[in-house]
Order: C-alpha cells, then structure tokens, then sequence
C-alpha cells in the first residue's frame, strides 16, 4: 500500500462516497475506486459496502480506518520532524523541467538574487499528464503557463508575468507566409483549442469565436498540452493556440503573432504547504519581481 491509497480510503470513509472522496482530492471517482481496490486487494479483505447510494465502511473498514489514521498522524509527524532536520542541513531546491515548461526564466532571474545560499538541482521530467499530476512529489517546483482552474485550487502559484498567446500554424499551411494573423485569415480553417473549463483565457478565446466568428471551427483537446498536441497539429494541417516558449518544439510548426489581445499567466509552481526552504526562496523570487515592477 501507499500513501495516495491511504488517503483515498481514509477521504472516502470520511466522506461516504467515492466521487465526494474524489471531489475533495480533485482526481476522478475511477482513479479513487482504483486506488481503494488496490489497497483492499493488498489487505486481503472489503473495507467498504457499495451501495447505490455511496460507500459505507464494513467492521474491517471501521477498524482499518481507526488504526490508520493513528498510523497517518505517526507519518505526518516523522515527514515533519525529517524535513525539519534535512532543511537545517540541506538547503537544495529542485526545480523541474521539461520540452514544454523550461525553467530556464527562472534559472535566469536566480542571478539577480542576493545573498541566494540555496543549491538548485535541476529536475527534468515529462510532459505526459500522468507525471504532471504528480510532479511535486518529485520536485520542488516548476515553472508552467499557469491558468489552469485546477491547479489554482491545488497548488500554490507564483505568477511570473504574461506571455502573448499566439497561432501554430503547419508549414505546408496556406497561412504560414503570414507575418501577422488576423480574425479574416482563419475563416473556414479549424483551431485546436483546450476544452471548456480548464483555462479561464483559452475560453475567452472560444467565446469570441462562438459569438463573432462562426466561419472557424473549434476542435476541443485535453486539458494539458503535451508533445503528441503538436504532432496532431502538424499531422492534421490544422491551428493550434500555443505560445512563444513552445516555438521550437516541432520542426514542421510554426509560431505566428496573432491581432487578438489574449495573454496567458507565467508562473512558478509550488506544493500549498511549502517547506521553509522553499517559502524562502519564492520570497526572493517574489523580491526580484517587485523589483522589476518598481
């Protein structure tokens, strides 16, 4: 067993139900079913009732959970008193990285700080939504377009500045001799656009063009980008929404300004209970930006 199916189980028993359970862990009801299967198939034994109307915990589930969350607060404390030794020793922040979320900004604003005494290590990772959902049990931060709902409710977010959202355009595309796209040029075209809900800028973009510019068509995509987002772009010889950051990612795109006034947020990353190592360093990251500002 682990600790996302400890906790699972233990949000599932406090809330009565697998999708309450999952609401309150911003994962879907599937992947909490999941992880209570796998946890009761480790312990050999049901631990919930399954009813239409939610989960109720049997006599194990009852007693599982009691000795559980002794166990979940013995945990709880022994990671405390652990960081709070190893941030007294070791004060090494890991910054990931990867093709669509470069660290290289932050990397860059680091010599602007004084007195910075922090070692960084730098965490290369991938793109791939799975290791996205869990990327901050292996680094410290990252730094990402930041206008996701969900991660505004799961994380902590230092917003660096705003970045012009632009057009990918295939370069066997009738517009990639385009110096500047306007409104006109994507008639009767179709642009892949990330799905309703997720990103509170790229549903403005779709607004306008569901209200103003019926000519274009809107091809819905997950909710995270990644590599195989690109290949789809290029292979289907349609528009994507994209960024300037992502300009060299495939060979066969290309990155055109577009006459819109939509800017995507540019931030850092960060667990919502951060050690004090790194609240200290967003605090000087957090300094540099001020001073930028003023």
């Amino acid at each position: 067993m682990n600790d996302r199916e400890i906790k699972a189980f233990l949000t599932a028993a406090e809330k009565g139900s697998f999708l309450k359970a999952a609401e309150e862990l911003h994962v879907t009801a599937v992947s909490v079913m999941n992880l209570v299967n796998s946890l009761e198939n480790t312990v050999g034994v049901k631990l919930f009732q399954r009813t239409p109307r939610g989960a109720k915990l049997n006599a194990a589930g009852v007693s599982f959970r009691d000795d559980m969350k002794s166990v979940a607060s013995m945990i709880d404390s022994a990671v405390k008193t652990a960081r709070k030794i190893s941030e007294s020793e070791n004060r090494t922040i890991s910054i990931g990285t990867s093709l669509l979320r470069p660290c290289k900004i932050l990397v860059d604003m680091l010599s602007e700080a004084e007195s910075f005494r922090e070692r960084i290590n730098i965490v290369p990772f991938d793109d791939s939504p799975p290791v996205l959902e869990n990327i901050l049990s292996s680094v410290d931060c990252f730094v990402s377009p930041c206008d996701s709902e969900e991660w505004r409710r799961k994380y902590s977010i230092l917003v660096i500045g705003n970045i012009p959202c632009r057009i990918a355009v295939p370069r066997e595309h009738r517009l990639a001799g385009k110096k500047l796209l306007l409104w006109d040029d994507l008639n009767n075209e179709k642009i892949m656009l990330v799905k309703r809900g997720v990103s509170p800028v790229l549903d403005m973009i779709r607004d306008e063009i569901i209200t103003s510019r019926p000519e274009i068509t809107v091809i819905d995509i997950p909710s995270l980008y990644d590599t195989s987002i690109f290949n789809r772009c290029a292979e289907e010889c349609c528009l994507m929404e994209t960024l300037d950051i992502w300009s060299d990612i495939h060979p066969s795109i290309i990155t055109l300004p577009m006459q819109w006034k939509y800017d995507m947020p540019f931030g850092i990353i960060y667990p919502k209970n951060p050690s004090q190592a790194l609240k200290t360093f967003i605090a000087k990251i957090a300094g540099i930006l001020k001073k930028h500002v003023s």
